[in-house]
């Protein structure tokens, strides 16, 4: 992510942050021009003090300290373009469950200014009442009751996350009892979106032969694949050719890991760039190690250049991360098959962005 300042001070701000701590402004981001503004209300609206002339409101959603995000005084949209895709928000009359879906919308924020920043489809369920991005945060039903709990998933452009992935002992403990290495809110909304840009990128514009190639075939049973993989764990050697165990489970599984992993790439390379990072260890002799985020992801730059500059980043963050008894920051290893996947998916992204602009 980009960093952010406040326009009335300068101070260096957060994506989350709802007021400047120096200055006391209110502050509201604006994806149209991927500016934090710092405004100041004026009768019903606001203004931006780095665009005075023109007037903003926020989401709906600012009421309920879910959201931060501007939409222009003018829209009959209520909600910001990453609110809008909500279908079913918890029950914000319970303290517990308006705590939760807070920390969810934090999440998923960060999801949708990458999105939005590679220039991906985001139709919604008015756009495209069938196959529309939406989100379904629920709770699971009360004890007693027929019904199962709440499974995180995609379904044909509609991601359901279980909103007890918000309570971070829950969460630790589903990680430990899964053998994961990693599991945060942010990675569950990067994986899911990672089927519906498989449906969407891959499925619907025909590039099912080039996916199958590197992910496998995705016509196996999927629900056998899931069963094996839970009562037989991942192959001895998965690590070789897979980002994750849970990946080697089905080539849809594969294929939404490896997506999650390039978000996860792309949008700290962006802050390691901001920050103009620069990795040289002084007992690297070879300069292996070394590394200078000189280019934005977002916009240039090859998959080789990505993962050159990524390796010596994540050895030293995981080096840091263990002088503060913290677990490894990217406990993954990139191998060449799996650098090829996310070749693909680089490939992918960057074809939607180029038929975007030809049209």
């Amino acid at each position: 992510m980009k960093l952010f300042n406040c326009q009335s001070c300068g101070q260096m701000l957060y994506f989350e942050n709802r007021v400047c701590e120096r200055c006391g402004h209110r502050l509201g981001y604006l994806p149209d021009d991927d500016k934090m503004h710092a405004v100041e209300a004026e009768g019903d609206a606001w203004h931006a003090l780095g665009a005075p002339e023109q007037f903003y409101k926020f989401c709906t959603n600012a009421e309920l300290d879910a959201c931060n995000w501007l939409l222009p005084a003018g829209s009959d949209e209520p909600l910001c373009a990453a609110c809008r895709h909500n279908r079913t928000i918890p029950d914000v009359s319970c303290p517990t469950a308006l705590a939760q879906w807070r920390k969810i919308e934090l999440a998923k924020h960060r999801l949708f200014y990458t999105l939005i920043k590679l220039g991906l489809p985001l139709a919604n369920r008015t756009d495209d009442p069938e196959g529309g991005l939406a989100f379904d945060f629920l709770d699971d039903p009360p004890q007693g009751t027929s019904e199962g709990a709440v499974m995180t998933g995609h379904d044909n452009g509609l991601i359901t996350l279980a909103l007890k992935e918000a309570d971070d002992a829950e969460r630790e403990t589903r990680r430990t009892q899964l053998h994961e290495p990693y599991r945060t809110l942010l990675g569950h909304f990067r994986h899911e979106i990672g089927h519906y840009y498989w449906d969407r990128l891959v499925r619907d514009e025909d590039r099912l032969d080039a996916c199958r190639a590197l992910f496998g075939d995705d016509r196996q049973d999927y629900g056998a694949a899931l069963q094996r993989h839970y009562d037989q764990g991942a192959p001895a050697d998965w690590q070789q050719t897979f980002i994750s165990a849970y990946a080697a489970s089905h080539p849809w599984e594969d294929f939404a890991e490896t997506w999650a992993h390039y978000l996860h790439i792309v949008d700290t390379l962006e802050t390691a760039h901001a920050f103009g990072v620069r990795v040289r260890p002084t007992v690297d002799r070879t300069g292996d190690l070394s590394a200078k985020v000189d280019f934005n992801p977002y916009r240039h730059g090859t998959i080789a250049d990505m993962v050159e500059a990524w390796l010596p980043i994540a050895f030293a963050v995981n080096n840091i991360n263990r002088s503060m008894g913290q677990v490894d920051f990217y406990p993954f290893i990139l191998t060449p098959a799996v650098i090829a996947k996310l070749g693909f998916i680089h490939d992918l992204v960057g074809a939607d962005r180029t038929a975007k602009a030809a049209a």
